[in-house]
């Protein structure tokens, strides 16, 4: 895991970068294809016991920033954006 580019982006640490490669997320452009929301949820969906933390964490990693740091309306809209879509489930 030495090369893991996962491991490189802000936020991400071991545990949450091996629950994205179990569900087929390598890296930083897989990640973005995905979306803090659809990444978040395919980890859940993969069993993993992950909290929403983990979704604020990837959505700052793409960012750049830690994941406190994200902006309260933005993480209003990842909490809709992940209602909507377990309404669709």
């Amino acid at each position: 895991m030495i090369d893991d580019e996962l491991l490189t982006l802000r936020n991400l640490g071991k545990t949450s970068a091996q629950w994205l490669h179990a569900t087929g997320i390598h890296s930083r452009d897989e990640l973005h294809r995905h979306g803090p929301v659809g990444a978040y949820c395919a980890v859940r969906d993969r069993g993993f016991r992950a909290s929403k933390a983990l979704m604020f964490a990837i959505a700052g990693a793409l960012e750049g920033v830690h994941w406190n740091e994200l902006d309260p309306n933005y993480k209003q809209q990842l909490l809709e954006q992940l209602r909507e879509r377990q309404a669709d489930r």
